[in-house]
């Protein structure tokens, strides 16, 4: 048997192949340990990553939401609160508890406050376990800012994407107006905001990807309101001074949800790939925080706010992947339509080159991705629609 390795040291990444099987002393899990075949040239206090990936929903928050040391630096300059609103989506719960976790290694006591209007109870005390405060609150009513806790720093994930082709309204009302009325409660804090990638127009794959400097040419609705959600930022920073970073993220993958994981459920379950956008960009949802996270420190004021790609590494081709999970579930794979010359495709080498490379490539992700799947273990059930060219969902 063959075990793929990582080796994760404050600057360093690398692969390791053993080949035998499992014998005394290897622990397979994450953690500091030490393989026998390879104890005498690293200390135990080095991290290894095996391609085996989490085994349940605690193994997955404990992996994505393990700190790293630029996440450490970076929280050990910030002297107050923090505040993540729009807690309750997707990445809120990662992104909260690595910040706990970081702010805990450090021995600090600056209190972590998660936003969202939690629709469940079993959701907040998700959050309150972890020693992050909760608020409950819709961010779109003025009237309820003015309980909302200060702070320092804050993160802003909240939005609304699916179920709004044909609601331009509540496109305006979550992805402009409201994020304005936040910038505004915040504007004396240093402020990250989640955009995405599809604020840039389509490019071939063989650009590389939109980098943060090309022109901005958001197709549909959705996009056109993710620019507006950075233009009302961006107001209130110049009005202000407020340090900004915004963050032009896709796609986040953390094995119940994102692109990889829409494809591997459709080879498994006998559906059909549409190969019509033709390309993508992923990352892993712990890789993708920690840059989220790290970049507070490079928030600047409008006319120039910090601006930054976070994907990964490589441009990967729809047809590939979908043909690796057939071939890794021994499926059969249906492909219909053909590749267009373009997709929304982003270049993350600046966010790279600034916070390190991400720390389970593309090819690990899919691997996990596929134990997740043909495990059965739960899915969020909120598929990307990545194949959807007209931006209307």
């Amino acid at each position: 048997m063959i075990y793929y390795w990582f080796m994760i040291a404050p600057d360093e990444v690398q692969t390791f192949v053993f080949s035998g099987e499992a014998g005394s002393g290897m622990i397979l899990k994450t953690g500091a340990f030490i393989l026998p075949c390879i104890k005498k040239h690293f200390s135990c206090r080095n991290r290894f990553y095996m391609i085996r990936g989490p085994q349940s929903i605690a193994e997955l928050d404990e992996l994505a939401t393990s700190p790293g040391e630029g996440v450490i630096e970076t929280l050990r300059g910030i002297a107050g609160d923090i505040v993540v609103a729009g807690a309750g989506g997707k990445m809120g719960f990662h992104l909260c508890r690595m910040l706990r976790r970081g702010l805990d290694k450090l021995g600090k006591d600056n209190e972590v406050f998660g936003v969202s209007r939690f629709g469940s109870g079993e959701t907040r005390s998700a959050f309150e376990r972890e020693g992050i405060r909760t608020f409950s609150a819709d961010l779109t009513d003025p009237n309820s800012y003015a309980s909302l806790p200060n702070a320092s720093a804050l993160f802003f994930l909240a939005g609304r994407k699916f179920g709004t082709s044909d609601s331009p309204d509540t496109l305006r009302l979550f992805n402009e107006e409201m994020p304005a009325m936040v910038a505004e409660r915040y504007a004396d804090s240093r402020i990250v905001a989640l955009s995405t990638g599809c604020v840039y127009s389509f490019v071939t794959p063989e650009s590389g990807g939109s980098i943060e400097t090309d022109f901005t040419g958001p197709v549909g609705d959705y996009a056109q309101s993710c620019l507006g959600r950075e233009k009302a930022f961006t107001r209130v920073s110049e009005r202000h001074g407020t340090p900004l970073s915004l963050i032009r993220l896709n796609y986040s993958v953390d094995l119940r949800y994102g692109v990889l994981v829409d494809l591997a459920a459709k080879v498994y379950g006998g559906e059909e790939i549409d190969l019509t956008m033709g390309y993508l960009n992923c990352i892993w949802q712990g890789d993708a925080t920690e840059h989220i996270i790290q970049s507070i420190a490079e928030a600047t004021p409008a006319p120039e706010p910090f601006i930054l790609n976070v994907t990964g590494s490589r441009i990967l081709k729809i047809r590939e992947v979908a043909h690796w999970f057939s071939k890794r579930f021994d499926r059969h794979v249906t492909l219909t339509g053909c590749e267009a010359k373009t997709a929304w495709l982003n270049n993350a080498g600046k966010s790279h080159r600034l916070f390190g490379a991400p720390r389970v490539s593309e090819e690990v992700l899919m691997e996990w991705v596929a134990q997740w799947i043909e495990k059965d273990r739960p899915l969020l059930g909120k598929p990307t629609h990545f194949e959807v060219r007209d931006g209307k969902y």
